[in-house]
């Protein structure tokens, strides 16, 4: 989402703790569109990183475990969540990635790519009105929504569906970021000075947010 402030992808390459690390590209929620896969290999040159990419639309890879599993990081791009997660059971890519988090391999993304670790959260896979989503992978436990700032209806919408039974969970503003270790939250960290993350949670009558100390990964001035 920023392509010129690399503050949130340095903080992923850090954690796979390797001067040059194997990054994976996972465009599925896309449709493995092509200009997404040129830009991130654009962010990610030979220099930064090994990156590669994987596509399931038009794919030639036939050991998925072993692809994920030679992997430091898997990077998941946005799109619809509720095609991505259609595509990665058919495939059977969820089961590679869930031994690739068992592994301790780091596992990131960014919209859906953030979306799809948890129980459930809130989607525009199925268009306007937001929906709940509630067949994520549960890698994390929970509901999550993205883009908590970045579009009008994100954050009424999940309060309104927190109120309604959907799990407590997560919130984040375009530019902040979960870091969990397992599933313990570990950190908070953002690319942009005031954007922060939430802690949302059911009370009578509706639901209540908390802010979550956040680090801004900057300097500030």
């Amino acid at each position: 989402m920023e392509p010129e402030n690399p503050l949130l992808d340095d903080y992923v390459l850090s954690l796979a703790r390797k001067k040059r690390p194997r990054v994976c590209f996972v465009p599925t929620a896309s449709g493995d569109n092509d200009g997404y896969i040129v830009r991130f290999h654009k962010a990610f040159p030979p220099a930064r990183a090994a990156a590669t990419h994987l596509v399931l639309f038009n794919r030639t890879a036939r050991d998925l475990r072993r692809l994920v599993l030679a992997q430091d990081v898997i990077y998941v791009g946005g799109g619809n969540t509720a095609n991505l997660l259609a595509v990665w059971r058919l495939h059977g890519l969820d089961r590679a990635l869930y031994a690739a988090w068992k592994a301790g391999g780091v596992l990131c993304g960014i919209s859906a790519g953030a979306l799809c670790w948890f129980d459930s959260g809130v989607t525009d896979s199925f268009g306007h009105p937001l929906e709940p989503l509630n067949n994520g992978l549960g890698f994390l436990r929970g509901s999550f929504c993205p883009h908590y700032d970045g579009e009008r209806d994100r954050r009424s919408a999940y309060h309104s569906l927190i109120a309604a039974g959907l799990p407590n969970g997560y919130a984040c503003e375009d530019g902040a970021a979960l870091h969990f270790i397992g599933r313990k939250l570990a950190a908070v960290v953002s690319s942009r000075p005031k954007a922060k993350a939430y802690r949302v949670e059911r009370e009578r009558g509706g639901a209540n947010e908390t802010a979550l100390a956040t680090r801004y990964l900057g300097k500030r001035r």
